[in-house]
């Protein structure tokens, strides 16, 4: 029989807004009994969890890596929290161009390259987002967070430089490889 880990394929934010996502989803574990959104660094998913044999690992990060290279580094901007209701709240990352495209190219190549392929972007619409409360948020729970979060500014700017590749390990998702966009080509002066 063959090992499949589980992956997923994501962008995060820079360290120091980790932490101050991380401090958010502290809020709702201590004050709305939500810890799930804690099993995954913050991230925004690109490409959702799929199962990869373990020995064909080295083509996967291949083919990513390729990717990576000749993709540019994108900005990220975050704006406010929304929410996927009765039981999710998120960070939104507004949905620009670049992250657009980004989401639409890798879903392109990963079918092409490595037949895999996202059934749910068939039917749903690209819905980028951060989640801080997970659906283990109950709905009562949920209803008394939402009115202190839905009008909460959270504004920042990142510039996304490296693609992520994420694993499950049985009970939480780890970072297994980063993958470094282009390098943006600076004039010679």
């Amino acid at each position: 029989m063959v090992f499949k880990p589980r992956f997923f394929i994501a962008l995060l934010p820079p360290p120091n807004l980790q932490k101050e996502i991380n401090q958010i989803k502290q809020h709702f574990a201590d004050h709305y009994n939500s810890k799930k959104a804690f099993n995954a660094p913050s991230h925004i998913t690109i490409f959702p969890p799929f199962l990869w044999p373990e020995e064909d690992t080295p083509r996967l990060e291949t083919h990513l890596e390729q990717f990576a290279q000749n993709t540019p580094q994108l900005p990220i901007i975050l704006s406010g929290f929304g929410a996927f209701k009765p039981r999710v709240i998120f960070i939104h990352p507004e949905k620009t161009p670049e992250l657009v495209t980004l989401h639409q190219h890798l879903n392109d190549y990963l079918q092409t390259h490595l037949s895999l392929q996202d059934e749910k972007a068939k039917t749903r619409p690209f819905a980028p987002h951060i989640t801080v409360a997970f659906r283990d948020l109950s709905k009562s729970n949920f209803k008394a967070a939402w009115p202190h979060f839905k009008d909460q500014s959270f504004d920042h700017q990142f510039t996304v430089s490296q693609l992520t590749l994420l694993r499950h390990n049985g009970r939480h998702w780890e970072i297994y490889h980063n993958l470094p966009f282009q390098r943006e080509h600076k004039p010679v002066s």
